[in-house]
């Protein structure tokens, strides 16, 4: 009886059981079943992975301390992802248990949601989306919750979410509009508080209202609970007051999450440090006292993960006391902590590149600017102007390198066979001693790769850093370094051969080479018997004539001609090394003091006034009594120049017809109307009148182009290729390159042809003469093209070269109408035209005037 009881029971609890699961019955088991199954079960497991994927950003997201901070940190945007792809799977895992509350638990009778879970089941589901980068459907889903669950306790929270996205939408005024409608209202409070607070914040910073942003964080700091959050508010606050320029306000701000010691993460805390010190006053401060911290700080083990940090900081302490070595040392320990801050390892590139450039060592200076380079973001402003400067030092190492090679060549000239001598032999001393040195190390290191390959010893490699034998710094990227394989190793080379030369001596290649030899036999042809000295065991013992006197005084130069050459050369460079300084860095102080050298060597006429001018501008900025002198010296000795001109009217010099612009215009007017030969005395004369002004390049491009209508394709490759090299850096030899590139292969491809055309021409040769213009013929061929009534005739004067014109008839059909109209020329008593006279193509005659080959069109008639 009592087991059958049972059954009923338990018959009766499985048939409720099964009516309770309906989601379509508003009855108190169902309700509380599934809001039961939705919070400890779905949304358990979907917030659990909510959190994985918060987790996971923050340990992977790298914040940007070089500008304002965010007040939150999200995952960035990947541009590969495919729509509908996931980045984060614990995102997608929530997303998925969010819809699938949704889709089993709703309990939507008669419009109304009798399922209590299911605002947090659509609050998850947006979260989700957010952090998934999907603000539409993110947005999508709060607006849900907003217009469903009105009276949801999480109401508050769906708002600040809203708003949230709204912010990453960009719409940061409806974000401020309606957060501040939020704000008035007295029932929120807590985090929902603290997070509507920080993210008015956020939109006020978008849209750099920052003393407004400035309340909205304070308050935010204040309620939120989250010690994370405390830090990064007040460090944000510590930015804000920086960029408002509160420098005092910004101190302490860093200094209070400084003071939060173990509560703020790590992070921060250094990098308020690092803030600190940027405002350290280098002229009153107590230096003592800033070296004691940033020691303290690299010797704290906690700090190590932030050492790159530390040591940039210590570099540019250093860097502002000039301690230039110093102060390099630090930036590449900074490097070698490989940073994931690249805007850090582009700085330290930067810096140490500053440092090189300023001690004039530009080759190095230019490899720091080149990793420079590789770290920055190519939109940025800096990028552009660190990459202006790269280019420009092209130049500077040219010109720089030529000076100091002339200058050298120069004084060794100048001096007497003996001090002469003595200097070289000082020279080849240190020499030999650098290269034992060199032979030493190679020996060294391959004894040691002897001892590390015999067998059985086991091989390790720790991924080592480059060996760099000279003691220094290493390299920046686009440096060289070493190569453990042997042949791409200069050095042990070099002892190889130096070895294998010392015991056989130099024999040439081939087979039996180690059998004894007549030493005239196996000697290099580039060597005579004089080098070498018999030794036993069939070898000869080298000389080497690096070790000799003669080797290099025989290099000198010795004829005036050659001398006055390299002192053109040298002069020409510190003249451009000067231009450059001023006019492409800024840097006066250098710029004057190239100008200053030039005129020390006594340069030629040329020079020596636009030296002068350039270096009474220079002077004008860094020394005006100096200005006032040469100023002086100018227009005492100079007053009809044009350089005089523009000190005393500097205005009226700029409308004045002589003035450089106002040439130029009136040179390319003059080749634009076919005035090719005024144009091409006046643009040779002008280039040599402008040497050394910045509308030189200019003036030189537009050379090119006349020498191209008078001389041809081949003169004006020559002139194009002169000025792409001259100027590489700049527009104009950029644009000269392009001209090579692009147009001259489509201009060299043309060539005479033979075939049929449709277009012909009557071509009348001319000698060209001052005064004469073949008025007779012109008047003729004029009278035929009216008489003709074809529209089609057109007659013109056409420049050939500086001595030849053509007269032309152009618009025949054929070749064959061409020849009847020209023998009706000569023929018709009306024109009786006796001038030698052509016909051909419009092709071939394109040919003629480009490539100016006229008398070769002739021959193959």
């Amino acid at each position: 009886m009592k087991s059958s009881i049972h059954k009923y029971i338990l018959g009766a609890f499985l048939v409720s059981l099964v009516f309770a699961c309906s989601v379509k019955k508003d009855r108190f088991i169902n309700r509380n079943l599934h809001a039961v199954s939705t919070e400890y079960n779905i949304l358990y497991n979907g917030n659990i992975a909510l959190d994985a994927g918060l987790e996971e950003v923050k340990s992977t997201f790298q914040d940007n301390f070089w500008d304002v901070l965010t007040v939150e940190r999200m995952p960035k945007k990947d541009e590969n992802i495919l729509p509908g792809q996931s980045k984060n799977s614990n995102f997608e895992k929530a997303e998925e248990k969010a819809v699938k509350a949704i889709q089993k638990h709703s309990m939507n009778i008669d419009g109304t949601e009798r399922n209590p879970q299911i605002d947090e089941a659509y609050l998850l589901l947006g979260k989700a989306r957010y952090f998934d980068n999907r603000f539409i459907p993110a947005l999508e889903s709060f607006n849900y919750i907003l217009y469903k669950y009105p009276k949801s306790d999480k109401i508050y929270h769906a708002k600040v979410w809203r708003e949230k996205v709204n912010i990453r939408l960009d719409n940061n005024e409806v974000a401020i509009k309606n957060l501040k409608q939020l704000l008035k209202s007295q029932n929120i409070e807590g985090q929902d508080l603290a997070d509507a607070n920080a993210m008015l914040a956020q939109a006020f910073i978008n849209i750099e209202v920052l003393d407004t942003a400035v309340a909205s964080l304070k308050i935010a700091k204040e309620e939120t609970k989250n010690k994370e959050e405390q830090a990064r508010y007040t460090f944000i606050l510590g930015q804000i007051y920086e960029k408002m320029n509160y420098q005092d306000s910004a101190f302490a701000a860093f200094q209070e999450v400084i003071d939060m010691k173990r509560k703020s993460p790590r992070r921060y805390v250094i990098q308020a440090h690092a803030k600190q010190a940027l405002q350290f006053d280098y002229e009153k401060g107590d230096t003592i006292a800033f070296l004691e911290k940033f020691n303290k700080l690299i010797e704290d083990r906690e700090n190590r993960p932030y050492l790159d940090i530390i040591y940039h900081q210590m570099g540019i302490f250093y860097d502002n006391f000039e301690k230039d070595s110093i102060a390099e040392s630090y930036y590449n320990k900074s490097n070698r902590r490989f940073s994931q801050d690249t805007y850090l390892t582009a700085s330290n590139y930067r810096n140490i590149g500053e440092i090189h450039f300023k001690n004039a060592d530009y080759k190095v200076a230019g490899m720091y600017y080149d990793s420079t380079l590789l770290k920055m973001n190519e939109r940025t402003r800096e990028y552009r102007k660190i990459k202006k400067k790269r280019e420009n030092l092209i130049d500077v190492i040219k010109y720089e390198d030529i000076a100091k090679q002339n200058d050298s060549i120069l004084s060794l000239v100048a001096m007497n066979e003996g001090d002469r001598k003595i200097f070289f032999e000082k020279y080849i001393e240190k020499l030999k001693k650098e290269d034992e040195l060199k032979a030493k190390l190679a020996a060294e290191k391959d004894a040691k790769d002897q001892q590390d390959n015999m067998p059985g010893k086991p091989k390790f490699n720790p991924n080592p850093d480059p060996i760099n034998i000279s003691g220094g710094n290493l390299p920046p990227i686009g440096m060289n370094s070493q190569s453990t394989f042997y042949f791409y190793n200069p050095t042990t080379v070099a002892y190889g051969i130096k070895e294998f030369q010392k015991k056989w001596g130099n024999r040439k290649p081939g087979s039996n080479w180690r059998q004894s030899k007549a030493k005239e036999d196996f000697l290099s042809d580039d060597y005579t018997n004089e080098d070498f000295v018999e030794v036993e065991n069939d070898s000869v013992k080298e000389i080497n004539p690096a070790y000799t006197v003669a080797f290099y005084t025989e290099q000198l130069p010795k004829e005036k001609k050659e001398i006055d050459s390299i002192s053109k050369e040298r002069n020409n460079a510190y003249y451009e090394l000067g231009l450059l300084y001023k006019e492409k860095f800024k840097e006066y102080a250098l710029s004057a003091n190239r100008f200053e050298k030039l005129l020390t060597f006594n340069p030629e006429e040329r020079l020596i006034l636009p030296t002068k001018y350039y270096l009474y501008k220079d002077y004008e900025v860094i020394d005006p009594d100096k200005a006032k002198l040469l100023k002086a010296e100018i227009l005492a000795n100079y007053p009809d120049s044009r350089y005089a001109q523009i000190i005393l009217n500097p205005k009226e010099a700029e409308l004045d017809s002589e003035n450089p612009e106002a040439v130029f215009k009136n040179i390319y007017n003059q080749l634009e109307k076919g005035q090719i030969r005024e144009a091409y005395a006046q643009i040779n004369e002008r280039v040599e009148m402008y040497f050394g002004d910045e509308i030189l390049p200019k003036m030189e491009l537009l050379r090119a182009k006349v020498i191209a209508r008078t001389n041809g394709l081949e003169a004006y490759k020559k002139a194009l290729n002169e000025i792409a090299v001259a100027y590489q850096n700049i527009s104009e030899g950029k644009q000269a390159q392009e001209l090579l590139n692009k147009d001259i292969p489509v201009l060299e491809s043309i060539a005479f042809s033979d075939e049929d055309k449709l277009s012909w021409k009557i071509l009348f040769p001319k000698t060209f003469e001052i005064g004469k213009t073949n008025e007779k013929l012109v008047e003729k061929l004029a009278k035929y093209v009216k008489d003709s009534h074809n529209d089609d005739l057109k007659l013109s004067v056409d420049f050939y070269n500086l001595d030849n014109d053509f007269i032309v008839l152009h618009g025949f059909k054929s070749k064959e109408t061409a020849q009847a109209v020209l023998l009706y020329l000569k023929e018709n008593k009306e024109y009786k035209v006796k001038d030698e006279a052509f016909v051909i193509s419009s092709d071939n005659y394109r040919v003629v005037q480009v490539k100016k080959q006229f008398q070769e069109w002739l021959n193959i008639q």
